[in-house]
């Protein structure tokens, strides 16, 4: 929805354009496994050439523990108890743990002063020299993620921090991009208005309601 912006996935085998902006490493539910598999795609040596480039990079959530030094799960939480080495582009250092954090979350921008609205679902905490560069400032009075020295690559906790508007059109300026007036929760509302209205137009609610009510 973003004009300027360009979203791309990247499936088994496909290189990280050389054009790329911001690569985004996002969430997984088996972090371990999946950073096995990105490494298996060569997914490590683009980035780091990315990244020589002058490339940024954030990492969501199991992107965010990706980018460390190192991921300990001794308790075996996603297979056999092991620690393995991360991509080594944030100083930090992730230690899976039975605790799930899971909550919505208020948080400030740390470099811009933009308020994120945001939400937190991940097994692990990361700690590190990095981590005093910060991400976001939590309003419970916590810091999130972390910046490297470069200033250029980002790993956050906070899923869902693009639907911001304000925090959205300062992070694509910092990345040369002039961030729309869009409102993004206003847009999704009225595509969600638009497609009941479609379905009302077009199928028997009525129908509906009393086939799925209890007997």
């Amino acid at each position: 929805l973003e004009p300027g912006v360009t979203v791309q996935f990247l499936n088994a085998g496909e290189a990280l354009p050389g054009n790329c902006t911001l690569a985004i490493i996002p969430g997984s539910k088996s972090t371990i496994a999946d950073l096995s598999a990105f490494r298996a795609n060569s997914w490590d040596i683009d980035l780091a050439a990315h990244i020589r480039r002058g490339g940024h990079v954030l990492g969501l959530c199991g992107g965010y523990q990706m980018l460390g030094k190192t991921i300990s799960d001794s308790k075996g939480l996603e297979g056999p108890p092991t620690q393995v080495a991360g991509l080594g582009h944030l100083t930090v250092e992730t230690t899976m743990s039975p605790a799930k954090t899971l909550s919505l979350t208020s948080a400030t921008h740390a470099s811009s002063g933009t308020a994120i609205s945001a939400y937190e679902i991940h097994l692990g905490q990361t700690t590190g020299l990095d981590c005093n560069s910060p991400f976001a400032l939590l309003e419970n009075g916590r810091t999130d993620g972390a910046v490297s020295a470069t200033g250029r690559v980002y790993g956050t906790y906070l899923h869902g921090c693009f639907a911001s508007d304000g925090f959205r059109r300062h992070f694509l300026h910092s990345l040369g991009i002039a961030g729309s007036t869009l409102q993004f929760e206003t847009e999704i509302e009225t595509v969600l208005d638009q497609l009941a209205d479609h379905m009302e137009a077009h199928v028997d609610i009525e129908k509906l309601w009393s086939l799925a009510a209890p007997c």
